[in-house]
């Protein structure tokens, strides 16, 4: 991993992070949407779909590494917390600004174009931030070692 390039690291992190953000998001914002919920109702909901989509694929893999389960969501927790939460910010911010979006029907392209655009100024906003994370040996790196086994059982999950 020291070898790796930083950028291409982050970029890899902001993409599996972006996958289990969008899934909470999505469904998250679909529910809400269908349900008639207030724009702050349907935020909730879409960050905390988000943050639980997000987190479980990190612990599965890590969980797949050997790691007990309560060790694995630390990891989880110590790698992604931060960037969960940007990428919400950012995602739910974009949607917010966009006049219109969030009472756009689920049949209107208005809704679907905004949510897209949304996710993805929150992918280009999230890449420093893994970059800074993965340069300090937190964040994904601490992942990425459990990945490749390289785990110390007598070492804390995310020092």
């Amino acid at each position: 991993m020291e070898n790796a390039n930083p950028t291409r690291l982050a970029v890899a992190a902001t993409l599996h992070c972006l996958t289990g953000c969008a899934i909470g998001e999505v469904l998250g914002m679909v529910i809400g949407t269908a349900l008639g919920w207030s724009d702050l109702a349907t935020i909730a909901l879409a960050v905390a779909l988000a943050f639980v989509f997000g987190y479980a694929l990190t612990v599965r893999p890590v969980l797949r590494s050997g790691l007990p389960l309560g060790r694995a969501i630390r990891v989880a927790l110590v790698a992604d917390t931060l960037s969960i939460a940007v990428m919400e910010l950012v995602d739910n911010g974009v949607m917010l600004a966009v006049p219109g979006a969030m009472r756009a029907g689920l049949a209107d392209p208005l809704f679907w174009g905004s949510l897209a655009g949304a996710l993805a100024v929150a992918f280009v906003v999230t890449v420093p931030v893994n970059r800074a994370l993965i340069l300090r040996g937190r964040g994904h790196a601490v992942v990425h070692q459990h990945h490749h086994g390289e785990h110390h059982p007598t070492t804390p999950a995310a020092s």
